[in-house]
């Protein structure tokens, strides 16, 4: 039995701020958005990221649109200083995008923290130390002016640092940590001596950050903590207020919108909710719940497929099926009422209508979703278990989106007969969809080799009935396929696994390609004993799949024959 919880937790109770006007406030832009996946994301995951999967990362989130982009925590690690130096040395932050780089409130620490962005042309230097009481008296052993001192002592040192760096275009950034567990009378006292040091003003603004370092309260509280400072703060003119909620209550979605709501400009946190704990803000549902209410985020999120699968492979994570507007299941109705529903909804819909779908927050095709995963079969409708006969009786285990995608080839077989379908038949259907296409390209053989560096493929293959045989080069076996046959394909997601063990395992290979004919992914599938020639039959069946969904001329175009 839980314990009498009364005498042990503190309650938060909201600001004494009768007059609050955050209540009535609508959010009418979006805020600055600052993402922190590189830095608190990854320093939370069991295994961070090494070069290559931060650098993928970088790189999409400069694709999906962030102007600033918290790169690493360089005094902390020589990795994150290595990663730094070479995002600047070799070119990779553009023009219009900010780096920022974290440092504790420590000397030698700030100065290998501004000798990693040497060069750079536009940073964000962001300097903290803890407020709260229990990190004062507990942890340090600080009294308020204490405290109070290391964070102007930091920001002089800061600022003389920058002075000596005068070919980057600076900005400053301080938060008191544990912000949300601060006296704000003190919050403030700490931030106005800080802005006095930078000298903040209109033409000289700085980003003064109000960490939810821990999520104590509900969110009306930190909205009452956000205008209370937004309203208090000297200076307020020159200041870029910014959010950084985490979620521990797991309400930081609301906080941060609550937040902004309240006065603050700006959020940081992580594409899918990454970080310590139960992690910061999920900025992909803040941005999109913005998209559902008719305002565009300044974020690119219509192909989100494509950054889910990114992000997955990034930090070895999984992206939960039921998350928000990303999950594999958000957009897929199993209750017979639910599908009924939207059909009617889609039924009634008339191109340039206000989206009232029921069940659909969003146009799924918005983000590049397909509506053929929305109505799926399960076994309580009679005509499913699919995914699970096909386990149990063949050894194939698919993956969670081809699920999806094979149960509606399930389901219009079972429309059209209007029987039920054993394993067996699904096999058939699996066969048929998936393992048997020839046109227009049908996989012969190959071999491997190495030169200069590369991976080079002799492809054989007959293609719209002409015997070929082609060569390529790439990274990969997979690579230099795509370039001997010349297709159109954009990979999203490949994985493998072994069917059946010993003499007569063989190997499964599946690999997820954008649909060149609309919205959403396409899967092609390959089965042989040789894992390399699975992928190689994968590959060939999902461009064939994609090829039947293109007019003719597109489909030689697609495949590798320039008319």
């Amino acid at each position: 039995m839980l314990k009498n919880p009364a005498v042990k937790y503190r309650a938060f109770r909201p600001v004494d701020l009768p007059d609050r006007q955050w209540p009535s406030k609508t959010i009418e832009k979006p805020p600055i958005w600052m993402s922190t996946d590189l830095r608190d994301g990854n320093q939370a995951l069991f295994e961070p990221m090494n070069a290559e999967r931060k650098l993928r990362m970088f790189e999409l989130l400069v694709k999906i649109g962030f102007k600033e982009i918290e790169a690493g925590f360089p005094s902390a690690s020589d990795t994150d200083f290595g990663f730094i130096r070479k995002l600047i040395e070799d070119g990779h932050v553009p023009d219009d995008v900010r780096i920022e780089v974290l440092t504790q409130a420590r000397p030698e620490l700030i100065a290998r923290t501004m000798e990693s962005l040497r060069g750079a042309k536009n940073a964000i230097v962001h300097v903290y130390n803890a407020t709260a009481p229990n990190f004062r008296e507990v942890v340090f052993g600080q009294g308020k002016q204490g405290v109070k001192a290391i964070a102007t002592e930091s920001a002089h040192q800061i600022k003389e640092l920058a002075a000596a760096q005068p070919s980057t275009n600076w900005t400053f950034q301080y938060s008191p940590e544990v912000f949300s567990g601060t006296e704000l009378d003190f919050a403030k006292e700490v931030v106005d001596a800080v802005t006095k040091v930078w000298d903040a003003g209109p033409d000289n603004k700085v980003v003064i950050n109000l960490p939810a370092t821990v999520e104590m309260a509900t969110p009306n509280v930190y909205a009452d903590q956000i205008e209370w400072m937004h309203r208090n703060l000297e200076r307020r003119d020159g200041i870029v207020l910014s959010l950084h909620p985490h979620n521990d209550r797991g309400t930081a979605v609301a906080a941060a919108e609550l937040g902004v709501m309240a006065g603050a400009d700006r959020v940081e946190g992580c594409l899918f909710g990454n970080g310590e704990r139960t992690g910061n803000v999920d900025l992909v549902t803040l941005a999109l719940n913005l998209y559902s209410q008719g305002i565009h985020p300044g974020l690119d999120f219509s192909q989100i497929n494509e950054i889910a699968r990114t992000s997955e492979y990034c930090t070895q994570l999984p992206i939960h099926p039921r998350h928000p507007y990303v999950g594999d299941l958000v957009f897929t109705a199993f209750s017979g009422s639910h599908q009924d529903a939207i059909k009617k909804g889609f039924g009634a819909r008339k191109e340039g209508d206000i989206w009232e779908v029921p069940y659909l927050p969003v146009d799924p095709k918005d983000l590049g979703r397909s509506y053929e995963s929305i109505i799926r079969v399960n076994s309580q409708s009679g005509k499913g278990g699919v995914s699970y006969l096909l386990e149990a009786e063949y050894d194939l285990k698919l993956p969670r989106r081809l699920q999806v995608e094979f149960s509606a080839a399930v389901q219009r077989v079972t429309d059209d007969s209007g029987k039920e379908v054993r394993a067996a038949d699904i096999w058939r259907i699996f066969e048929n969809e998936y393992l048997t296409l020839v046109e227009p390209i049908e996989y012969r053989s190959h071999s491997l080799f190495d030169e200069g560096g590369k991976q080079g493929v002799k492809l054989r293959v007959r293609r719209f009935g002409k015997d070929e045989e082609l060569v390529g080069f790439g990274n990969g076996p997979i690579d230099a396929v795509v370039d001997a046959l010349k297709l159109g394909v954009q990979f999203r997601h490949f994985e493998e696994h072994s069917i059946g063990s010993g003499s007569d395992a063989k190997a499964v290979a599946f690999i997820e390609v954008a649909d060149p004919a609309g919205a959403g992914d396409i899967f092609g599938v390959g089965i042989d004993p040789n894992i390399i020639t699975a992928s190689f039959r994968a590959l060939i069946g999902g461009a064939n799949r994609a090829a039947k969904r293109l007019p003719e001329a597109e489909r030689r175009r697609f495949c590798g024959l320039q008319d």
